[in-house]
């Protein structure tokens, strides 16, 4: 993985070079969708690998698929959602907290981030803000 936006352009471009004639089709939905795989840059580096993944939600889905598939047929549609419900909050006491949590507040507020660090443009403009509402 690239540490910069423009590293990870670059490496793309070698990879559209290396495999484009090789697998066009899958290249093709590659390029296409290039800036939302990379969107990941815009966010604090600590959020990277949570952000990147989706195994929390194929776990998740994995339990409830399995729980409900053994219980066909054992209950109404109100206990399945229930079942599949408590197994979801079940689930969820062993998630990990976010690493860089902190960092959430920011995230919301609109903070600009460039390849996982702060802008330090958008910092500036915000304490001109606040200074300008305060006076």
């Amino acid at each position: 993985m690239a540490e910069t936006r423009s590293g990870a352009y670059k490496a793309f471009g070698l990879f559209e070079k290396k495999y484009g004639a090789k697998y066009p089709k899958a290249t093709e939905f590659l390029v296409k969708d290039k800036a939302e795989m990379l969107a990941f840059y815009d966010f604090p580096a600590e959020h990277w690998t949570h952000i990147r993944t989706t195994n929390p939600i194929e776990s998740l889905f994995a339990t409830v698929r399995l729980r409900t598939h053994k219980t066909k047929n054992c209950g109404s549609r109100k206990t399945t959602l229930t079942m599949a419900f408590k197994l979801m909050k079940t689930a969820e006491e062993n998630w990990r907290k976010l690493r860089g949590f902190k960092l959430l507040a920011d995230v919301i507020k609109g903070v600009k981030f460039n390849d996982g660090v702060r802008d330090n443009e958008t910092d500036q403009q915000d304490t001109k803000q606040v200074a300008e509402h305060q006076i």
